[in-house]
């Protein structure tokens, strides 16, 4: 068996891999390296060269200067701007769209837009508008931005050192501008003013309430003084339950302990706060004991009352109509005194349960594991509360759900620590991130060395590597983000399917697949002008970007765009420069790109409703993009 059918099965696998979803792609991005050494298409010595390429370090860079922009308070500045900006959806979905592509231009695009998300949900929620009509444009237009710079997406630092390799010289800072502008920009105007209106409208999904219906849910549970549950922890009660049923607070007295701090056991006359439904009700009620209500008068009480009113003369009631009607004033004030006060005392108020929405992300450690197996509580400190997925609440067990990409959780936790929970776990908080300003001198600084390292790019003083490299170090040493930070920024996945499928890429064109399949395509379109034949790449790449990560897509198909080059024996240059554009054209399904699946469950999108804006904006930026790379790049 040839080398090339050998890359042909394993790239045919690894694409089946990428389409299933049951592994990260960073594990079959690992298995295909491992796959392609084992048949000795990859030397075993350049089987982890990938990992030290100039690309992979670029982009781990990008992604730690990106953090910085973040904690420096440069884009909650411009948040904040974008909150007023009133209630016109089409200004609105404008300023949200176009804040996040001028964002992701100079940031990673998955966290430009993770930056705007809680932002715009927090407007639907305001203008009480469906968020499905404000999340797509924003999750495209973080697509759309990241075309205009080197820095802006995987793929355009791939081709730039794809390019380095091939003609010895890469692809500046701004070399993707002219072009990625012009389309941006197009792809805007398009998104604002006709394509929004293909948009699905999930309605009624905007608030928490809403989305989790949680007020349907939230129940007072009492201990009794026979219960089975005097002296158990709260522990002991989820394991009698087989069940994490969350208990949200526990009231003893006047004081009330969120639940996910009650550590003590509990007592006859506590008050349970659960969020439970009707099964989940009965079950509490026939293992643990717990009653619904607060707890009924002593019988001493409730008899007194009783031959008090019995014993009442006849002449009482027989008295003047004035009096009669005074006294009735009098008892109905004391009457809705009592009832306020029953109120106040059987009633829990929910506020500082320090309850956050949250969403999952395609690199999550969440998905495809329950909260049994995560261990959520224990080891995170974090109850779960509720799940909603393609925007409404699931209603089996909690403990039965295998957490899916773009989940939307509502969970609870210690104020100080859910946020740190929600990095670990993979998690993207939503509408509760509060904006802070930052502080203004670690923002100027941190504008500052991002200058220094562009003006180094642009004068070709230093490859973009290295240039990105020292500004990340340098916002290190100046205090702009912790170390810890910075690890925390370097989104791993990537990283190593970048690693992975470099030497794999290489075993494409070394192997002479990628020829083979140029020559192929050379054959069905010798008669066909070499623009027919760009037409035809951008398409095979941007239906290969929506299956499986874009970064994949273009170091798959830089190589066979390499060969049609020189099958043609023209510039190499307009075929990279398609398959730039083309492979962050992943706007036909949710599974193309991260920016698309964070935004599936806070809009309430299916699978089927992203191709029809999807395809149309696709179809308008090939339009623009093929032409526009001939003048500026000709052949």
């Amino acid at each position: 068996m040839s080398d090339s059918t050998q890359v042909f099965l394993v790239l045919g696998a690894t694409l089946a891999a990428f389409v299933w979803g049951r592994f990260r792609y960073d594990l079959v991005a690992l298995g295909a390296l491992l796959a392609s050494v084992l048949l000795g298409l990859v030397p075993t010595d350049e089987a982890f060269y990938g990992f030290g390429h100039p690309a992979v370090i670029t982009v781990a860079a990008v992604l730690v200067l990106s953090r910085g922009f973040e904690r420096s308070g440069l884009v909650d500045l411009i948040a904040e701007q974008a909150l007023k900006v009133g209630d016109r959806l089409i200004l609105q979905m404008l300023v949200l769209s176009g804040t996040v592509l001028v964002l992701s231009g100079v940031m990673n695009n998955v966290g430009a837009l993770a930056l705007m998300l809680p932002v715009a949900i927090r407007m639907a929620r305001e203008h009480d508008s469906p968020p499905s009509l404000l999340l797509m444009p924003l999750a495209f237009g973080s697509l759309l931005g990241g075309l205009t710079t080197l820095i802006g997406t995987p793929p355009n630092i791939i081709i730039s050192s794809y390019r380095h390799e091939a003609v010895g010289e890469s692809f500046g800072m701004f070399s993707f501008f002219p072009v990625g502008a012009s389309v941006a920009l197009v792809g805007l105007a398009f998104i604002v003013l006709v394509g929004w209106r293909l948009v699905p409208q999930r309605a009624g999904k905007a608030s928490t309430e809403e989305m989790f219906d949680t007020a349907h849910y939230l129940v007072e549970l009492r201990v009794p003084e026979d219960g089975k549950a005097v002296g158990w922890s709260l522990r002991d009660l989820h394991q009698a339950l087989e069940e994490s049923i969350p208990v949200l607070a526990v009231v003893r007295g006047d004081k009330r302990h969120a639940g996910h701090a009650f550590h003590g056991t509990l007592d006859e006359g506590d008050i349970l706060l659960v969020e439970a439904g009707p099964e989940e009700m009965t079950l509490i009620e026939d293992k643990a004991g717990l009653v619904v209500g607060p707890e009924p008068p002593p019988e001493d009480e409730a008899q007194e009352g009783e031959s008090q009113e019995s014993e009442a003369p006849a002449a009482s009631r027989e008295a003047p109509q004035q009096e009669a009607e005074s006294q009735g004033e009098e008892n109905q004030d004391e009457e809705s005194q009592d009832k306020e006060k029953e109120a106040q005392g059987a009633s829990v108020d929910t506020e500082g349960l320090q309850l956050v929405e949250a969403v999952v992300r395609n690199d999550s450690m969440m998905i495809h594991r329950t909260v049994t197996q995560l261990r959520l509580h224990n080891q995170f400190g974090l109850h779960l509360v509720a799940v909603a997925r393609d925007g409404g609440r699931l209603n089996q067990r909690l403990r039965d759900i295998r957490f899916r990409a773009g989940d939307v959780l509502l969970l609870q936790g210690g104020e100080g620590e859910i946020g740190e929970s929600l990095t670990t776990l993979g998690c993207l908080p939503l509408a509760s991130r509060n904006l802070t300003l930052g502080r203004p001198r670690m923002l100027a600084v941190s504008v500052a060395i991002f200058a220094v390292a562009v003006i180094a790019m642009v004068l070709d003083l230093l490859p973009s590597s290295v240039a990105l490299t020292g500004a990340a170090l340098a916002s290190l040493m100046v205090g702009v983000l912790s170390l810890r930070e910075a690890y925390q920024a370097i989104d791993g996945p990537v990283i190593v399917l970048l690693g992975a499928m470099i030497p794999v890429g290489q075993a494409l064109e070394t192997s002479g697949g990628a020829a083979l399949i140029a020559d192929t395509l050379l054959a069905m379109g010798r008669e066909w002008p070499v623009v027919a034949i760009l037409v035809g790449l951008f398409l095979i790449c941007t239906l290969l970007s929506n299956v499986v990560n874009n970064a994949a897509a273009a170091l798959l198909m830089a190589p066979i765009a390499a060969s049609l080059a020189k099958g043609f024996g023209v510039s190499l240059d307009p075929f990279l420069m398609v398959v730039a554009i083309s492979a962050s054209c992943a706007f036909l399904t949710p599974i193309g790109h991260q920016s698309n699946t964070l935004v599936m469950g806070p809009g309430g999108y299916r699978f089927g409703d992203y191709w029809k804006l999807g395809l149309p904006l696709t179809l308008v930026v090939m339009a623009v993009a093929i032409p526009l790379i001939l003048i500026v790049w000709p052949l």
